[in-house]
C-alpha cells in the first residue's frame, strides 16, 4: 500500500507518494486545481494500484479534490492541519519537545 499525501492550496495541489513500510519518497507531482489537474493526478497515481490518499485539511482546501477522489472509489484521510504543521515546525528546527 502506498499513500499519497496531499497539500492543498487554492489554486495548486503538490502530491507526494511515500511507501510507509521504508517511508522511501516515490516522487512527486503538483498539480492545478482543476478537473484537468485532477485527471493529471489520478493518471500519476495509477502507477500504485493499491494506494491511500491522505489530504492536508479535507474538509477545508482539500474538500473538492477530496470528493472527486472520494467519487472515484478511492480511499481518502483527512490529515488535520495542525498535524502538518507541526512536521514542518520541527523540520524548520522549531521547539522540540516542549
Amino acid at each position: 500500500m502506498i499513500v499519497i499525501g496531499i497539500d492543498p492550496h487554492k489554486s495548486r495541489h503538490t502530491a507526494t507518494a511515500v511507501d510507509p513500510a521504508t517511508n522511501t519518497d516515490l516522487g512527486s507531482i503538483r498539480i492545478d486545481a482543476t478537473r484537468t489537474g485532477y485527471t493529471t493526478l489520478i493518471r500519476w497515481a495509477k502507477t500504485w494500484p493499491t494506494r491511500t490518499w491522505a489530504v492536508e485539511n479535507a474538509y477545508g482546501l482539500g474538500h473538492h479534490l477530496a470528493q472527486w477522489l472520494m467519487n472515484l472509489g478511492e480511499l481518502v484521510l483527512d490529515v488535520p492541519a495542525t498535524a502538518t504543521a507541526r512536521v514542518r515546525q520541527l523540520s524548520r528546527g522549531g521547539r522540540r519537545g516542549r
